[in-house]
């Protein structure tokens, strides 16, 4: 009984499979003749029914389309085209294959409306992102490489790992979109390098990444090459100390600074490392190099004297630290000291600022005062006058200038000696006879006086008046 039915089961299956089991097969109708505008989309389909389920590969123009065209798109019943370009015009081909067989579904697809542009290589439209060429990056983390391009027509894509294209199963949770490759949870397998292959049909370009995916190791940081070394600076100068840290992971580095006995007092906290007391200084950014090492800079500008000392680079990680001291030295400032002396002469002292243009005024007063007195041109009383009963009692220096007169013999109204003036009225007097009553004049005399106005900024200014 038991071999009767094992005999039933199989011719069963037998049946029942062949029944179902077949090659590929188009089940709708095509239409080979597809027309899409310039800009649009389209989507051509590939009606193809198949036990098991086929393979389906597209190819244009005998290219086989993959991932790294952009723009277009496979799916389980067709291929998807957006932003359709002149250049997408073409044979396409649908070939679709199981272990029974195969069949091709041929399309001829016609671009119209539009003017197409001039053809242009493709280039690389952000290669500051793509300067890191050599990544070191710890088990577990995510790599990110860049290969953003453009051109006419837009370019397509292919990602390469060692010169061979990648699959899935390579990449694994990674995801390629638009122009960057991600790798997530990277494990020492992903290590290789990794070209970006991007053409059109103007050209082709490439880069090519090195990835080295290490293993976290209980080391600390180590401190690679000279760096920090001994400093000299001119005073005013700028200058920098340079650290280079090589780590598992990406270090904290960070910049000390020895602060003297005396100088404690200045700065709000420091920390003790060994027997010395230090102040923590700001730093900048930490690159990675392509190297696979860490830098970081301090920057020193317009050095003066407190710039001067003992500086720390120390690069920490989970593991530890490590450290590495070095000097720098301030020249001292040879410039003489500029003395800062004002526009004015308000430094001067008051007697100095004052008895200067006194005395010139004084000497200017004098020898215009003697000028006048030599251009004088009274003549000299033909006879020396008597001497008058009603002579007033003023000095001998006293001046005088007479008033105008008719019958005066100075036309020219020139000044003259006041008692010589006395004697030629009384001249006159004589000469007119008893009838006229002698005329007394005032005191006429000159006056000849200075002043000096001394202002807060220091300006000086001198009035001479004269009066007769």
């Amino acid at each position: 009984f038991s071999i009767f039915w094992e005999f039933f089961h199989i011719q069963f299956c037998y049946r029942y499979k062949s029944h179902f089991l077949r090659p590929p097969g188009v089940s709708d109708r095509v239409t080979h003749r597809q027309t899409a505008r310039l800009g649009s989309a389209i989507k051509l389909p590939c009606p193809v029914e198949a036990d098991p389920p086929p393979f389906i590969r597209w190819t244009k123009d005998g290219r086989i389309i993959h991932s790294g065209w952009i723009r277009f798109r496979v799916l389980r019943m067709g291929l998807k085209i957006k932003e359709v370009e002149a250049d997408d015009a073409g044979t396409f081909n649908c070939q679709a294959t199981n272990g029974f067989g195969s069949v091709n579904v041929n399309y001829t697809l016609i671009i119209i409306g539009g003017y197409a542009p001039q053809r242009s290589r493709p280039r690389f439209t952000q290669p500051e992102k793509m300067r890191r060429r050599v990544i070191a990056c710890p088990v577990g983390s995510t790599v990110r490489l860049k290969c953003s391009a453009s051109g006419n027509p837009r370019p397509d894509i292919v990602w390469l790992k060692d010169d061979r294209p990648l699959t899935e199963q390579e990449v694994g949770e990674g995801r390629q979109r638009k122009w960057t490759l991600s790798l997530k949870n990277v494990v020492p397998e992903h290590s290789g390098k990794y070209t970006c292959r991007v053409s059109n049909r103007a050209g082709e370009i490439n880069a090519t990444y090195k990835v080295e995916v290490i293993q976290r190791t209980s080391s600390k940081p180590v401190l690679t090459g000279t760096h920090p070394v001994n400093t000299t600076v001119d005073y005013g100068g700028t200058t920098s100390l340079q650290c280079k840290v090589r780590s598992d992971v990406k270090p904290v580095i960070q910049w000390l600074k020895r602060v003297e006995s005396h100088e404690e007092s200045r700065y709000n906290s420091t920390i003790e490392v060994g027997d010395h007391r230090f102040v923590v200084l700001p730093t900048g950014e930490v690159w990675s190099r392509p190297d696979g090492s860490y830098l970081n800079k301090l920057l020193i500008t317009r050095a003066k004297e407190d710039d001067a000392g003992m500086y720390i680079c120390l690069g920490a990680n989970t593991m530890g630290y490590s450290f590495r001291s070095a000097f720098l030295t301030v020249l001292p400032d040879m410039k003489p000291p500029v003395s800062l002396l004002p526009s004015n002469t308000s430094s001067l002292p008051w007697p100095v600022i004052i008895g200067i243009p006194a005395g010139v005024v004084f000497i200017f007063a004098t020898v215009l005062l003697w000028f006048c007195q030599s251009r004088k041109h009274c003549p000299p009383p033909s006879a020396a006058p008597p001497q008058s009963s009603h002579r007033a009692p003023y000095r001998e220096r006293d001046r005088g200038c007479p008033a105008p007169s008719s019958s005066s013999s100075s036309p020219d109204k020139d000044c003259l000696n006041y008692e010589d003036y006395l004697a030629q009225q009384q001249l006159l007097l004589n000469q007119a006879g008893p009838s006229v009553p002698p005329k007394i004049y005032p005191k006429i005399y000159t006056d000849i006086h200075t002043h000096t106005h001394s202002h807060v900024d220091g300006k000086v200014h001198q009035h001479i008046h004269f009066q007769c």
